[in-house]
């Protein structure tokens, strides 16, 4: 049993096993903590991205009629994306352990800046590392709310997704993107669903424009949107919450906390390797993803930022450039950060929003398209949404976001012109193919000349 690496990463998340893989198949002596054998590959691909898309998908094709119908294809499609993420976490698995990485289960703490003390099922186990990374992910942040402990029905978007039943009706506490995803795609199913959130802006973050077309998009799901709502408690299936300076109760089958992520370090022990942390517990990176120990990095969630897997996924490209010794790669040269919001139709953004713009007190017009001109978009019968561009004076595209059916697909292309500094009037002339959504940006940047 060795007692000393190279590298020793902790948490299977995405930076952590791309990094791993490349340092074992390039010689280095590695191995890789995971505290959960369920999590093997990554929140991504076992209770994030993977499966909530791919339900995403299912409820796209749910049937009409009986509500028996309805549960009983949800119930299939449940079984299909557990199969599915059993199949990527042994993929995942194989993959490491054939990079040549030592993996093992248990939940890592440091002791000191080059040792950590893994506790296992045969008891505990003191690993000495030249380097650590640290890939630890995040977890639910879970309000305090009277009664919430007791209940039996209240989930979180990692549980949910293991929910047999379909909930005739769901309450998401939480108007976040996580939320709305999750509300579009139970309506979808045949859920009655309502989201209820603190804040009095609906999507406060995007234009007014595109957070209203979303707003009715989804009402005319049937999702009931309340905003400047205080929950207060839950009880037997109902939530209270107080709006308006009035008490009010939903009562429903199934609750779904969507009210953010926070990062998870407890337990890691980064005190004792003099790790800073940031008030909120993340932990403290410099632009090359160093901590405050030189020969520790941190990747992905846990640093607090962007909890994105592809951001995860950059992350790693990052670290492996600073342990090369190169240091060009850094988080403050990745260019364009990008977005998408899986509702149907997906919401994607890039770069900055109008309002951005104007706070920026940057000079810039604004173009704007109906879904619904779209031939292909036509083709497909879904032509709900609207596509928008921030275009500054002298043709350099500041931002763009599109609410249209295969957005997500569509906003690399304007994140690959942002980074690479092309002018909007290049996309408005590109020869795009006939007919696709892409070819909508030829009208989108058409008035950028």
């Amino acid at each position: 049993m060795k007692t000393k690496y190279d590298v020793v990463v902790i948490g299977f998340g995405k930076a952590g096993k791309t990094l791993a893989a490349k340092l074992g198949k390039n010689g280095k002596n590695v191995a890789l903590i995971e505290k959960d054998a369920n999590m093997y590959g990554g929140t991504c691909i076992n209770v994030g991205c993977i499966p909530s898309k791919r339900l995403i998908t299912d409820s796209l094709n749910a049937p009409k009629g009986e509500f028996s119908l309805k549960s009983e294809y949800y119930r299939n499609a449940i079984d299909e994306k557990r199969k599915l993420t059993a199949a990527l976490r042994k993929a995942n698995y194989d993959k490491l352990a054939q990079s040549g990485v030592d993996i093992i289960d248990g939940i890592a703490s440091f002791t000191n800046e080059n040792h950590i003390s893994v506790q296992t099922n045969d008891g505990i186990r003191s690993i000495e590392a030249e380097q650590f990374v640290i890939n630890t992910g995040s977890a639910p942040v879970i309000p305090k709310i009277d009664g919430l402990t007791e209940s039996q029905n209240v989930y979180v978007a990692e549980t949910i997704m293991d929910l047999e039943e379909l909930p005739s009706s769901l309450t998401v506490v939480g108007g976040g993107y996580i939320g709305l995803e999750f509300a579009s795609m139970y309506a979808n199913f045949g859920s009655r669903v309502t989201i209820i959130q603190r804040g009095n802006i609906f999507l406060p973050k995007e234009d007014e424009d595109i957070s209203e077309s979303i707003r009715e998009v989804l009402e005319a799901k049937g999702v009931q949107i309340i905003t400047g709502a205080k929950t207060t408690k839950i009880q037997d299936g109902s939530l209270y919450y107080d709006a308006n300076g009035e008490s009010h109760v939903l009562k429903g089958d199934a609750i779904l906390l969507a009210t953010g992520r926070m990062p998870n370090t407890d337990g890691l022990g980064c005190e004792n390797a003099g790790i800073a942390l940031t008030s909120r517990g993340a932990v403290v990176t410099d632009e090359h993803l160093r901590t405050t120990a030189n020969h520790i990095w941190a990747a992905g969630d846990v640093c607090g930022n962007l909890m994105f897997t592809y951001i995860s996924l950059d992350d790693s490209r990052i670290i492996l450039d600073d342990m090369n010794g190169n240091g060009k790669r850094t988080t403050e040269n990745r260019g364009a950060f990008s977005y998408s919001v899986f509702i149907d139709p997906p919401f994607s953004r890039v770069g900055m929003s109008e309002k951005e713009a104007e706070d920026a007190q940057i000079e810039y017009h604004v173009t704007n398209l109906p879904a619904n001109s779209i031939p292909k978009a036509k083709v497909l019968r879904e032509t709900e949404g609207m596509l928008k561009a921030i275009i500054a004076e002298d043709g350099t595209i500041l931002g763009a976001e599109l609410f249209c059916a295969e957005s997500p697909e569509i906003i690399n292309l304007i994140k690959l012109a942002m980074d690479h500094q092309l002018k909007a009037e290049t996309i408005g002339d590109f020869i795009f193919t006939h007919p696709t959504i892409s070819e909508s940006l030829n009208d989108l940047f058409s008035n950028a000349k």
